[in-house]
């Protein structure tokens, strides 16, 4: 595998972690479409577990099959393909060496009742990880929940594990639960807040929602104002995400969030490439779609951050 400068400037930027852990991320950067540009696009399918399964896979079928997910990653030449426990271990046979696998290693489920103090369930280990042959583990907090310091104490435990034997460490990082209002779970401090604390806790990915303009926690305002921080366009937003992310020390990918129209969503990603984002991480924005047109949608995607 011939690591580009790009990726090699990426790689150095993790100065603690030992030769194995800095060789899967080169795997993940160097593979499919985007291998060496430093750029990703990752398919993450864990909605069946967060959503149900019909919510997640009744608009195209074929979606419940996981031998679908590992083809559609593969084919459209993405970067890595994230799935819990059970979805790697139904192809992570027939696919071995294809493409390097993520496993979210927690879970939730939309059966919980606890709104204040939302957390998931451990439901896949290290161990698990090495055995399917994964470059990495995956692993979602919820800054602002009630539950959120159990959480972080499970990843801290977690993440040391999977740096010792090589694996590295993709963070969800979800601000949610507590006082949080719906539209501050997305807002641009709150998000730049959530993507800091992810690498301040040693997350070699971050995966974060693209941030909405207005401020959701007012004790930040003051800051924000004074310092007269842009963040009236998206491309802003991500590019003030990317400075609270060790100054874009860290690899840091943005989720496609609800289903939306085409143009809407290549918008979008417009918005994040502008703003330096490392990539996407979109899941049912593409295994909803028709295959012929979630293939179509992705060239369009890895064509923008490609600069073209």
């Amino acid at each position: 595998m011939k690591i580009t400068q790009k990726v090699k400037k990426i790689l150095d930027c993790y100065e603690s972690d030992n030769p194995g852990t800095k060789t899967n991320l080169a795997r993940i950067l160097m593979q499919g479409k985007l291998g060496g540009t430093g750029k990703v696009v990752i398919l993450p399918v864990d909605q069946g577990f967060e959503h149900g399964p019909a919510r997640s896979f009744a608009p195209n079928p074929e979606g419940y099959d996981p031998h679908y997910h590992y083809k559609l990653a593969i084919d459209a030449g993405l970067n890595a393909y994230a799935a819990p426990l059970g979805m790697l271990e139904a192809g992570a046979d027939s696919f071995a060496g294809a493409i390097p696998t993520i496993l979210k290693v927690n879970s939730s489920n939309s059966l919980a009742r606890d709104k204040e103090g939302p957390s998931q369930a451990i439901t896949g280990s290290v161990g698990d990880a090495l055995r399917l042959g994964c470059s990495a583990i995956g692993f979602t907090i919820y800054p602002g929940s009630d539950s959120q310091f159990e959480m972080m104490g499970q990843i801290r435990e977690m993440a040391e594990e999977a740096k010792a034997f090589g694996l590295a460490v993709v963070m969800w990082s979800y601000p949610r639960g507590g006082d949080l209002s719906k539209e501050a779970e997305t807002s641009v401090d709150v998000c730049a807040y959530a993507a800091h604390m992810a690498a301040l806790m040693g997350a070699h990915i971050i995966k974060v929602k693209p941030p909405k303009d207005g401020i959701g926690l007012e004790a930040a305002r003051k800051a924000y104002e004074s310092n007269g921080i842009p963040t009236s366009t998206l491309a802003e937003r991500i590019k003030h995400v990317m400075q609270a992310s060790f100054n874009g020390r860290r690899i840091v990918v943005f989720s496609g969030g609800d289903a939306k129209g085409l143009d809407g969503l290549m918008e979008e990603v417009r918005g994040l490439y502008e703003g330096g984002a490392n990539g996407s991480i979109i899941g049912r924005n593409t295994f909803q779609r028709p295959r012929d047109e979630a293939l179509a949608m992705l060239d369009q995607i890895i064509d923008i951050y490609k600069g073209k």
